[in-house]
């Protein structure tokens, strides 16, 4: 029987999806690739044949790469050489599968020594070597991880050679593969997190304009902490609510979830308030993956007539509260509370603000406030973003487009994206 010809694979399109991949989800991904046992240009081809009698081998002298070079060959009697010899530079192995099995292994499985070393070297490309009445057994090793399979009594210095190379190039390839599949699922599981942290309002009947704004910091393929909601409840009343979970990554961006449906559940059930805040530090505490996790939070109640409401801060920033005629300026924070997870029984103030006839109230997280000015160590701080807010009302900004632009222009004098998640929620309120 023939030996089996290399099936034609369109390498350089998927090398380019494993570049999509790994810039999908960071620097991980990327540091995996420097180490993935694929040679570049320039680099020498080494080869580890596992083989217990490798004087007697079929290897020749003169084995080549595709640009003339001679491959590097290293030999393993058994198993213990083999992974000692198995260094980062190796680009492919060459198995006999006649090679005694490791101790230990199913007696039944005639390819017990085949995937001891797929899960000794899953990096590397693996040629399975046979003889040539075991075909089947040859096409068995592919199905369960090898690259190819070569018959010993069939073999040549031209055929193994190209035999590696192409073991290497499909190894590489089923690696990209791997990748963009892992990074399309990272994907859709972004989408599933983004739906539970930025839900849409249920502000059915109200009178008041919403309008949000997220952006992710740049350091992460996942959704971070920040997390907001805003319902009315059958009173009349309009609750809204930001928060931020501290850390970043899907823990994170799952019990920010938790707590914006917690939050939802509890204040259409009647809490608020102090009674509020506290029953989510419960679900808190025994949500979180670890006890040095906690959470910021600010909601407002809204009164059904629009003119007051009562604010509640749990280590997070004072909102901004825009009236006409009269200066942006931050709510009262003097009451601020700890935030959740910080101290066992804890209590926090719920404050009263006269808020008009006519006003905009501004929601945020601290990573709109925490990037930096210019080419110095300088925060823009909350100071520092209610002057921008200002000039930005004053040149005729409103709603989403004063969100646009107030995070676009956090974004530029920071130099970049901003290495924190940003979140704003607005509320208005017209005469």
């Amino acid at each position: 029987m023939p030996v089996p010809v290399p099936r034609q694979r369109a390498i350089p399109a998927v090398e380019s999806g494993q570049a999509q991949a790994a810039g999908a989800v960071g620097g991980p991904l990327k540091e995996e690739a420097h180490r993935d046992a694929a040679p570049t240009s320039g680099t020498t081809l080494t080869l580890l044949l596992i083989e217990d009698d490798p004087v007697g081998s079929p290897i020749v002298p003169e084995l080549l790469d595709s640009a003339g070079k001679p491959v590097r060959v290293r030999t393993a009697r058994n198993l213990t050489e083999a992974e000692r010899l198995l260094t980062d530079d190796v680009h492919c192995i060459l198995l006999d599968l006649a090679l005694p099995a490791p101790g230990g292994s199913d007696a039944d499985d005639e390819l017990a020594v085949l995937r001891h070393v797929l899960q000794l070297a899953p990096r590397h490309a693996v040629l399975a070597l046979t003889g040539s009445g075991d075909a089947e057994r040859g096409a068995e090793a592919v199905r369960v991880g090898a690259q190819d399979y070569l018959f010993r009594d069939e073999l040549d210095s031209r055929l193994l050679s190209r035999a590696i190379r192409y073991a290497v190039e499909r190894k590489r390839s089923d690696t990209a593969e791997r990748r963009l599949t892992e990074s399309r699922l990272r994907a859709q599981e972004n989408r599933r997190l983004e739906r539970g942290l930025l839900p849409t309002p249920l502000l059915d009947g109200s009178s008041l304009r919403f309008a949000a704004r997220y952006r992710p910091g740049r350091s992460r393929a996942l959704l971070g902490g920040d997390f907001y909601d805003a319902v009315r409840t059958p009173d009349g009343t309009v609750h809204a609510m930001i928060g931020d979970v501290c850390g970043h990554g899907p823990d994170e961006a799952a019990l920010g979830v938790e707590l914006r449906i917690a939050w939802r559940a509890l204040t259409l059930a009647g809490l608020c308030g102090d009674e509020l805040l506290g029953t989510l530090q419960e679900v808190l505490e025994h949500e979180r993956a670890d006890e040095e996790i906690f959470a910021t939070l600010c909601t407002v109640d809204i009164a059904p007539d629009g003119r007051h409401a009562g604010l509640c801060l749990a280590g997070h920033p004072a909102p901004l509260l825009v009236r006409p005629g009269l200066s942006a300026r931050l709510l009262p924070y003097d009451d601020n509370g700890p935030a959740l997870g910080l101290l066992s029984g804890a209590r926090w103030s719920r404050m009263q603000v006269e808020l008009g006839s006519e006003w905009s109230l501004m929601l945020y997280t601290d990573g709109l406030i925490e990037g930096r000015v210019g080419t110095g160590g300088e925060r823009l701080g909350q100071e520092g973003m209610v002057e921008m807010i200002r000039r930005q009302l004053s040149e005729g900004l409103r709603g989403e487009e004063l969100l646009r632009a107030a995070v676009q222009e956090v974004r530029r004098l920071n130099g970049g994206e901003l290495t924190d998640d940003v979140a704003v929620v607005l509320l208005d309120r017209t005469a």
